[in-house]
């Protein structure tokens, strides 16, 4: 036996006592994921396959071989390391970091050099041809003097993308982190929908061998009979769907966490409240707009179109360049040294007229800045309303689990109490199959209503985390 208990505005408020209640554990943030001796690391036949190229060709290459227990700490450390998003997230930052390292380039000046070796002669068929041999070489330095900002936009926008794929790398993870959670939850309530299924065929087979008994004694009736085999035959039903289903969900687990192709997995956790949500909702809120790195992406969007603004903008302005190069010349066997020059000069440009061309780019990345802004207004608006949906969801779902729990002992002592009617000769069969169903609703009412509190504090906990702070 537990009490509940909700804080609201810094009041605890005892919500009911609840039977057969699971241990709270108090938790405000995600458990973070570290890589020590005291967690528990998945097994190594988990990893996939290291290249992303091989495909099966041969059945028993993809039959199931192992199935693994594993927890939901070691499902979010196979879902952070193998899931295939988030890779390729990884990947694109990486492009972005060369891709500024290139633009960088351009803050430092280009030396280039090149040389000519040269056999000249008059022909094979003169006599007297003399062939000469002669090496000229050459350097040249360039540098963009001014640009008009035009390198200073790129070298920014390049920065500002690369903010971007940092925010997208850490919204990837909190989504996996999230998908990987709730897809564990998905698992765990098609096991519990399977065993609570299996249980009501179970009751349903003892119920027929019941009233067959009481049939071949004189006391029951075939209708009685016919009772009990419709009711059997409808809860075998239920149980195939129920097992479809927890094959679906542990095959959609396994492709999220891109395990072996060998490999299945089964949810080691036992079905329990995840923990409580202390912080108020409008301290929720707060916390959502200050962690989530989606309005950050935005706002780095926002600034690669300022950029491209000013790059457009920069190709009205002058460009002034420095130019130098040295030459040599030598011809072998002429009597003469070798000949060497120099030259240094500035070059400048100026595009007195491209038809409106620039300023028409300049005029789309000034729209573009718009679109950022709003579409920065509806995220907030979109990440605000999350939170309170998921926090609305959680409130509601710890009534249900109170009330499931309940439901549950009742719907126990009532299918006893049925039997026992029924046995005593003062019940009907009716009653002792409605128990059972009702018996069966409720187990399934209570682990829905765990899990689904499980999902929204999950959601909750994603809106207040930033990939930092783990």
């Amino acid at each position: 036996m537990s009490l509940i208990f909700w804080c609201v505005n810094s009041t605890w408020v005892i919500l009911g006592v609840v039977i057969f209640f699971p241990t709270l554990v108090t938790a405000t943030t995600p458990p973070k994921i570290e890589n020590s001796a005291s967690t528990l690391q998945p097994p190594n036949s988990l990893n996939p396959n290291p290249n992303p190229l091989q495909f099966p060709t041969k059945p028993e290459e993809v039959k199931i071989q192992e199935t693994v227990s594993i927890s939901l700490t070691q499902a979010l450390e196979l879902a952070q390391r193998n899931n295939r998003d988030l890779q390729l997230a990884i990947l694109q930052l990486q492009r972005s970091r060369s891709s500024l390292q290139e633009s960088q380039a351009a803050l430092f000046p280009t030396l280039g050099l090149n040389g000519n070796l040269t056999n000249n002669g008059n022909g094979f068929s003169s006599s007297s041809s003399q062939s000469s041999t002669s090496f000229s070489g050459s350097a040249q330095l360039n540098y963009n003097l001014y640009t008009s900002g035009n390198r200073e936009a790129t070298i920014r926008a390049a920065e500002e993308q690369l903010r971007v794929d940092e925010f997208n790398v850490e919204t990837q993870a909190l989504t996996i982190r999230l998908n990987a959670t709730t897809q564990y939850y998905d698992l765990q309530q098609a096991d519990e929908q399977v065993r609570i299924n299996q249980s009501a065929v179970d009751n349903a087979q003892a119920s027929l061998r019941d009233t067959q008994a009481r049939l071949s004694a004189g006391v029951g009736t075939q209708f009685d009979v016919l009772q009990a085999q419709v009711n059997l035959a409808n809860a075998q039903q239920q149980l195939t769907n129920a097992v479809s289903q927890q094959r679906i969900a542990h095959r959609q687990l396994a492709t999220l966490l891109s395990l072996p192709q060998s490999v299945d997995i089964n949810a080691a956790d036992r079905v329990e409240l995840a923990g409580l949500w202390q912080p108020t909702l409008e301290e929720t809120i707060v916390r959502a707009f200050q962690s989530r790195p989606e309005l950050q992406q935005q706002l780095a969007q926002r600034n690669i179109y300022e950029q491209q603004r000013r790059q457009a903008l920069s190709q009205l302005g002058p460009q002034i360049s420095l130019a130098g190069s040295y030459n040599l010349q030598d011809r072998y066997n002429d009597g003469v040294s070798v000949t060497d020059g120099y030259s240094v000069g500035l070059q400048a440009s100026l595009n007195v007229f491209d038809g409106g061309a620039a300023r028409a780019r300049a005029a789309q990345s000034k729209t573009d800045i718009a679109i950022a802004e709003t579409q920065f207004a509806s995220q907030r608006d979109q990440i605000r309303f999350d939170v309170e949906q998921y926090y609305y969801q959680l409130r509601s779902n710890l009534d249900n689990v109170q009330t499931s729990s309940l439901a549950l002992s009742q719907a126990q002592e009532a299918l006893n109490i049925a039997r026992l009617r029924f046995d005593a000769g003062v019940g009907t069969q009716t009653e002792v199959i409605s128990a059972e169903n009702a018996l069966t609703t409720a187990e399934g009412n209570r682990v829905t209503a765990i899990l689904d509190y499980n999902r929204a504090l999950a959601n909750l906990q994603r809106s207040v985390t930033s990939r930092a702070s783990r």
